[in-house]
């Protein structure tokens, strides 16, 4: 496990040099005192075989940072540094990270994560001591911190399908943000705050050429600095950013990549095809695995356990068998392309926002007092096929944003009152994760609709979902990962391309595109984009054993008095078999959330 673990109690580590130490030497190699042993065996040791700490003593002073980091200059002047400027120096320092620092000679520390929340820290405050941790688990290892669930916490998971930061499915326990920081004393934490955070600054008057030349040299450059590693390998879904990724690294290297992919013999989920066109176009060494239900069933429990709270994306599953399929062919490091679609406008719902956008630009008085009185108020408008398209798009284009972006929410579409109980309804916000949206959304109400929603995908979509699925499952894999569309340089390149150059009307990723369409093959610059989407509701109804499954886990939910009966009976006995695809989705989120509780005991 790439991770942190420690305490602070009054202004000071609680034997902290100590404990780090012992806990880097049972990773580093045999533990040789009982110590050593029982750190690593107890699960408190910070790493799990595939990233080494750095860790750094100097006067007093210690930095102990994971992940892949890139500064100016040598760690150790990196150290001194932050040692003499503090958060200020956080700026400076570029990849992926999160990082423990602590002065005994000032009394002061900092806990920090990278920009794009690649790395978790998680930390509590119990009986005056600050506790971190890489997660939620290493958390509860100290002994004045309790693991009481949060009513809150579990309706924002069912809600999400991820638990949302800052918040944890905990009591009392927090996530940092991306770009987040905690400083604390000998008197205590401050609350977190970010050193860090996007702008959207475009700049006009660069020709295509300029830039299209600039961006390809910064993906020479990411791609180099992420596959510094022997062993390396890269994730290739056939999608634009692996098999961006994927070419690059081949065109540094010289010789074939190994490459390696996940399928599904099942109809509209299988994208192999567009592997094999990009490994064939790069000359890559290309591996693929089938998954098939009877592997859903018999890791789910393992993955769903491994994470520190529960965790509805199902694509999960696929990334942990293809992180798995290339430990075993000899792979120590994979290249992941997460983050190209938040930074350059890739998902199909931004091209359909564009669209509803559009009516927000007819004047506010000719939608209130003719277009709406039309649609929704004179009889006989709904039987008229183009009326009733007319209105269908006006409902969904009439809430401003952020709340717009949630039309397609499973929880709204059920209506919560038709899914909770009203004893749980009543100890919870309903409102809370709505809130959470506008306060991601507010800083960039002002920036051009494709910037709106890029901002809110890069929290809710990469750091509390994508990121943690992958990272996590090669971690839970034994392989280490990297994301080189999300160094830094790549950020910084992204905030600046001007609005139109990500989305063109509703043509999706328009710069990236052009700018490697003599890279790229063109059936990969034309098809949709898909991913490892797991086929879950035709599994669901075509294999028994992964039904029952998914039947006994959301039963063993009935005790905790959250979910309407009635709602859980028509969910598997009518909607799931009226539309797998939609409502498996459903489906799995109360799976997953079952499985985890009973591996928690909780």
């Amino acid at each position: 496990m790439r991770g942190i673990c420690g305490w602070f109690s009054n202004g000071r580590v609680v034997d902290g040099e100590e404990t780090l130490r012992r806990m880097v030497a049972a990773h580093r190699g045999p533990a040789t005192d009982p110590e050593s042993r029982t750190l690593a065996q107890a699960g408190v040791s910070i790493f799990g075989g595939v990233a080494r700490p750095a860790l750094l003593e100097t006067d007093g002073y210690l930095l102990l940072i994971v992940g892949h980091p890139r500064t100016r200059g040598s760690l150790l002047e990196f150290a001194h540094r932050l040692r003499a400027d503090g958060r200020e120096t956080l700026s400076d320092l570029g990849g992926d990270f999160a990082l423990v620092a602590w002065d005994d000679r000032s009394g002061r520390g900092l806990l920090a994560v990278d920009r794009m929340g690649v790395h978790p820290m998680m930390y509590a405050q119990a009986t005056g001591s600050l506790v971190f941790g890489s997660t939620l688990d290493l958390l509860f290892g100290y002994p004045g911190v309790r693991r009481q669930l949060s009513a809150q916490g579990l309706f924002d998971y069912l809600y999400h399908h991820v638990c949302p930061g800052p918040e944890t499915v905990y009591e009392g326990a927090r996530r940092l943000l991306p770009g987040q920081c905690v400083e604390f004393d000998r008197h205590g934490a401050s609350s977190a705050s970010a050193y860090w955070t996007t702008q959207y600054e475009e700049q006009r008057g660069r020709s295509f050429e300029d830039r299209k030349r600039e961006f390809v040299e910064l993906l020479g450059a990411v791609v180099e600095k992420a596959s510094d590693a022997p062993a390396c390998g890269a994730f290739l879904s056939g999608g634009t950013d692996s098999s961006t990724v994927s070419g690059t690294l081949g065109r540094l290297r010289g010789t074939p990549v190994r490459t390696f992919s996940i399928g599904f013999d099942v109809p509209g989920f299988d994208e192999t095809e567009y592997a094999r066109i990009a490994a064939r176009h790069f000359g890559t060494e290309h591996h693929e695995y089938y998954v098939t239900p009877n592997d859903v069933v018999e890791s789910l429990p393992k993955i769903a356990a491994s994470f520190d709270q529960p965790f509805g994306n199902a694509s999960a599953v696929p990334t942990y068998h293809c992180a798995r399929f290339a430990q075993e062919n000899g792979i120590a490091r994979l290249l992941a392309g997460d983050g190209g679609d938040e930074l350059f406008g890739g998902n199909e719902r931004y091209a359909k926002q564009h669209l509803l956008g559009l009516y927000q630009r007819l004047p506010a008085s000719l939608r209130r007092l003719a277009v709406e009185p039309l649609l929704f108020s004179a009889s006989g408008a709904g039987a008229l096929p183009l009326l009733r398209n007319m209105r269908s798009y006006v409902e969904q284009a009439r809430p401003p944003m952020p709340l717009r972006y949630e039309s397609y929410n499973l929880l709204q579409h059920f209506g919560i009152e038709n899914v909770f109980t009203p004893d749980y309804l009543s100890s919870v916000n309903a409102r809370h994760p709505l809130a959470l949206l506008a306060d991601a959304h507010a800083p960039f109400a002002g920036a051009s609709l494709i910037n709106q929603m890029l901002a809110i995908d890069l929290r809710f979509i990469l750091a509390d979902g994508d990121l943690p699925k992958v990272a996590h499952m090669c971690n839970l894999a034994e392989i280490d990962v990297t994301f080189p569309l999300l160094d830094d340089r790549i950020v910084e390149f992204a905030r600046h391309l001007p609005h139109d150059l990500k989305l063109r009307g509703t043509r999706l990723r328009w710069f990236f595109k052009k700018a490697l369409s003599d890279f790229l093959p063109p059936q990969i610059i034309a098809k949709k984009k898909h991913g490892f989407g797991l086929p879950v509701g035709h599994w669901l109804i075509a294999h028994k054993p992964l039904f029952e499954m998914a039947s006994d886990s959301i039963e063993s939910l009935r005790p905790r008095g959250i979910l309407r009966p009635e709602f859980v009976r028509d969910l598997l006995d009518v909607r799931l078999r009226q539309h797998p695809g939609y409502y498996g989705v459903m489906v799995w989120v109360l799976m997953m959330l079952g499985l985890w509780l009973n591996s928690r005991k909780l």
